[in-house]
């Protein structure tokens, strides 16, 4: 299942910053290195990231999110969405 996360990063200060990223960094590359995490992209102004996500359901996802020392410390909220192939493409097709 494919799940499109929406995460949104509260400000931090260059303190708080020094103190989650090293530990955030390493775990969300070994999301992607697990298969789990398949593309990731960054918000624009350090407002947050979009995560694809290739887990067994929605649960699991919010599991993995929320276990992120960000959203931990309540700084990265996610928002989940579930996404799919494009079916109504199906209609361009012949028959």
């Amino acid at each position: 299942m494919k799940i499109m996360a929406f995460g949104s990063l509260k400000p931090m200060t260059t303190e708080q910053q020094h103190a989650y990223m090293p530990t955030e960094v390493p775990q969300t590359l070994q999301l992607y290195l697990d298969g789990k995490l398949e593309q990731f992209w960054l918000r624009e102004e350090w407002k947050g990231v979009f995560f694809l996500l290739n887990v067994a359901s929605i649960e699991e996802a919010d599991l993995l999110l929320n276990a992120l020392p960000l959203a931990k410390a309540g700084l990265m909220t996610y928002e989940l969405m579930p996404v799919g192939p494009l079916a109504p493409l199906g209609m361009l097709l012949p028959s």
